[in-house]
């Protein structure tokens, strides 16, 4: 991610789970995350290092974040990104 993409907000990571119909557990074991870590991303007090594998697996699963722009931030999905195995 480049320093010119936005942090997630507490909103998006929210919306991409649901969009997804991801929980907790299973975000857990798609990024290596422990449930303390994701629920520090939950609650707003993330690192930026958390943010980015959120958003890389997010993007992963084909869920694009857009950004505040005039309205509040958000996500669509996209098509999902080639596996690379």
């Amino acid at each position: 991610m480049d320093d010119e993409q936005p942090v997630l907000t507490v909103e998006q990571i929210r919306m991409a789970k649901a969009a997804l119909g991801w929980s907790n557990p299973t975000l857990a074991e798609k990024t290596g995350l422990h449930r303390n870590t994701l629920n520090r991303a939950e609650n707003g007090t993330a690192t930026r290092g958390t943010l980015e594998t959120l958003r890389a697996e997010f993007e992963k699963a084909g869920v694009t974040f857009i950004p505040k722009n005039g309205g509040p931030a958000g996500v669509r999905f996209q098509e999902p990104q080639a596996s690379s195995s």
